[in-house]
């Protein structure tokens, strides 16, 4: 059986760590050179790097920041944040990146998941989404996409399921699901859409948006049949390690690398 993967995300802005709620209102977590060599020490499986304000600010992403960070690191790390071109993805990668997640971008320009999939192996593109509900109450679920998250996020008109499904059929290897509504409250991620997403595709699935425990973690895993659980909050602000929460799911069965 495949271990799963947990994955402490730094979310980067003006070249310091932070973490909001709903992707408002940032906490400083500290330098993220400093954090992902840590959480390498500490046992995590996974890193994944996004810079949070590139798409939204309409600039080139950190390339020295995401050098350093790279060169702290020894195990799978993933840049997001600002990549518009296959170009892009190319300097992240010789920066020491092994894997590309692209975002805004992609919903611009759908051509570039294939583009890059075709230069650099599907096992190298991430196609992140941010979606948001959008049924009524009384409605079967429905999850909306929307680009440049934060105080003024952009809806796209894009059913998030719909889109995932095209992005892996455009090559995308991996899919990062983020709750907008979840993001932040640490009650748990939506585990309906992660289950939708998880039977939708046969790419790996990472759950994002609303980790508070590592039960939140394990019912992400188990219920919404994710392969990897991302987290930020509680990881960066000393709630709970890499190590409680892989014994906990160790516990319950779940298979873990060890430490």
């Amino acid at each position: 059986m495949l271990t799963r993967r947990i994955i402490p995300c730094l979310d980067v802005k003006a070249g310091r760590v932070v973490k909001g709620i709903s992707f408002v209102n940032h906490r400083d977590a500290g330098d993220p050179v400093e954090l992902a060599a840590d959480y390498d020490a500490a046992g995590a499986d996974e890193l994944v790097f996004y810079d949070i304000t590139a798409s939204s600010d309409e600039r080139a992403i950190m390339y020295e920041v995401v050098e350093r960070t790279a060169a702290q690191v020894f195990i799978p790390l993933t840049v997001g944040g600002g990549l518009r071109t296959v170009e892009d993805m190319y300097r992240m990668l010789r920066a020491g990146a092994d894997k590309v997640s692209i975002n805004t971008a992609a919903v611009l320009n759908p051509q570039l998941i294939e583009d890059g999939a075709r230069r650099f192996g599907s096992q190298c593109i991430m196609l992140s989404v941010d979606a948001r509900r959008i049924n009524a109450a009384d409605e079967p679920p429905r999850w909306a996409v929307f680009t440049h998250t934060g105080a003024n996020p952009r809806p796209t008109g894009l059913d998030a399921i719909e889109w995932i499904k095209r992005g892996v059929e455009l090559g995308a290897g991996e899919i990062c699901i983020n709750s907008m509504d979840a993001d932040g409250q640490k009650q748990g991620y939506d585990l309906e859409l992660l289950q939708a997403v998880s039977d939708a595709v046969p790419v790996p699935v990472i759950a994002s948006g609303g980790a508070g425990s590592p039960d939140d973690m394990y019912r992400g895993l188990a219920e919404g049949r994710a392969d990897a659980v991302l987290a930020a909050s509680i990881f960066h602000f000393g709630e709970y390690t890499i190590a409680q929460v892989k014994a906990f799911l160790s516990e319950q069965g779940v298979p873990m690398r060890r430490m």
